[in-house]
């Protein structure tokens, strides 16, 4: 298949490397051995034996060759030039300056920045079908430009109750303002009409994008956000990828869950899924499924969960609306990974057992009530004002009311004893408060069953007293014998 496709690719001149436009004569670009400045980096550390984007690129390339001499805008050649002008102005962008220190190249550096927005508006108002030379050197031009080794900062992030610390500012990129514009470049590539996907996706291919979700790792927020969009266009654009994406997010998921637990682009990869999700054809593929089961549920083990929460639960809610099947699949995960002593991610749990819920039919409630709800009684007698108090909120939801009303009989029997206590002897006025709202709820529901269960949890505490009481009896008579013990025995040493 490589012999193919380099068959196709323009063939390097004997001056130097084509550009691969449709004239040679006026596209290739010769090299000089001058050799570079030390800070500039014209793309040889990425490989030059890519048979794919065919990185002919030298690392002895002459700086002034590119810069010295401007090319023409678009505005002033004929739209049958624009192709040939549009090659070129690529194969300009294709040197990568370093912009650790702004004093250096500015002049050439603010040339290829002028270079890109004039691509991006002649991309965006494109009117013909790019050709594959075209296409092959936008994929160069990008695979040069962003595709590179990330500087993120030490692993060994500090976290308090599963939050991340504020003074752990994340690594802004020196050359995002010239990155931003190579990056809306691709984006509106991928998403122009005149992109025939059967021809780019030789070249947008399974390399190319795991080199892009490598990049989602990025410490520059305004990086993920584009990598986001492009991905998520990406995604849409090409059909023969999608599987191979959804499993390469997977794997990503796969290391933070069971190594790393810490990436920082989970929280963009969820947004693409979410809308992924939303997209699943009716009945889900049992591949879908085993997703949800294996990467989505456990990803609420790693402690870094509060950096990504609100969308996973977002991706677990639109599973819950496309199967109400699988609220019990779901529950009984959130149930294995509960954080039982993280009371922040707990609070987190609690308001996405609620969305859940909101989904779930009484047949797959049923199912799960008893394990349920022996959590939520455990949630409920929390010193921790938060999580009592978002545990008792459950009931402030209607359609929660009405599947704990038809289970009434399982539930009330778990969660009584842990009212009780709270109303005698939990320190929150607020947790009092509810407490005393909920008991009413249940009182008002089923007063037979309520006073029932009052009863039975009376004769349970009165049975405790009374083993508690010859527990202490019992303890004391231990320690009376073993003071005679101790007294026997000096009298036995002294005689």
């Amino acid at each position: 298949m490589f012999k193919q496709i380099l068959s196709k690719l323009p063939r390097k001149s004997s001056k130097g490397s084509e550009r691969g436009g449709s004239d040679s004569s006026e596209n290739h670009v010769v090299y000089s051995k001058s050799g570079n400045p030390p800070d500039l980096d014209v793309g040889h550390n990425h490989g030059n034996n890519d048979p794919v984007l065919g990185l002919n690129v030298s690392p002895d390339g002459d700086l002034a060759f590119f810069y010295n001499e401007p090319l023409p805008v678009f505005k002033d050649v004929p739209n049958s030039e624009k192709p040939n002008l549009f090659v070129k102005k690529l194969g300009l962008c294709c040197v990568v300056f370093d912009f650790t220190d702004p004093t250096k190249h500015v002049k050439e550096k603010d040339i290829k920045r002028h270079a890109l927005v004039e691509m991006v508006d002649y991309v965006t108002s494109a009117n013909a079908k790019f050709s594959e030379a075209v296409i092959v050197e936008v994929v160069k031009m990008i695979h040069l430009n962003i595709f590179r080794t990330l500087s993120p900062q030490p692993r060994d992030i500090n976290f308090v109750n599963g939050l991340e610390m504020e003074d752990d500012e994340p690594l802004m990129d020196p050359a995002w303002p010239h990155l931003q514009i190579v990056y809306e470049l691709f984006l509106r590539f991928v998403a122009s009409h005149e992109l025939d996907a059967k021809v780019a996706k030789r070249y947008i291919n399974r390399s190319f994008i795991l080199k892009l979700l490598d990049l989602f790792d990025s410490e520059d927020p305004r990086e993920r956000e584009y990598l986001k969009m492009t991905l998520h266009r990406v995604y849409g654009k090409f059909m023969v990828h999608r599987s191979f994406i959804r499993k390469a997010i997977n794997n990503i998921f796969f290391g933070v869950i069971f190594e790393t637990e810490k990436h920082n682009g989970i929280a963009e990869l969820l947004e693409i899924l979410g809308s992924v999700i939303n997209g699943f054809a009716l009945p889900l593929k049992d591949e879908h499924k085993l997703f949800l089961v294996r990467a989505l549920i456990p990803l609420h083990k790693p402690k870094c969960l509060a950096m990504y929460h609100q969308q996973l639960s977002y991706c677990i809610a639109q599973f819950v609306e496309k199967d109400c099947k699988l609220a019990d699949t779901i529950i009984r995960g959130l149930l294995k990974y509960w954080p039982i002593t993280n009371s922040s991610k707990e609070v987190m749990f609690l308001g996405e057992l609620e969305e859940i819920l909101e989904a779930t039919q009484n047949p797959e409630f049923q199912r799960c009530v008893v394990p349920l709800f022996r959590r939520i009684a455990l949630c409920l007698n929390s010193p921790h004002f938060q999580v009592a108090e978002r545990a008792l909120f459950l009931w402030n939801n209607s359609h929660i009311q009405n599947l704990i009303k038809h289970s009434r009989k399982v539930i009330l029997p778990i969660i009584l004893p842990a009212l009780e206590k709270n109303a005698r002897s939990h320190w929150s006025q607020a947790v009092h408060s509810l407490t005393s709202n909920v008991r009413k709820i249940f009182y008002d529901l089923d007063p037979n069953l309520f006073n029932q269960c009052l009863h039975e949890f009376e004769e349970y505490e009165s049975k405790q007293d009374e083993v508690t009481m010859r527990r202490e009896a019992t303890w004391k008579h231990l320690e009376g014998l073993a003071a005679n013990n101790t007294i026997l025995s000096e009298h036995v040493l002294l005689q």
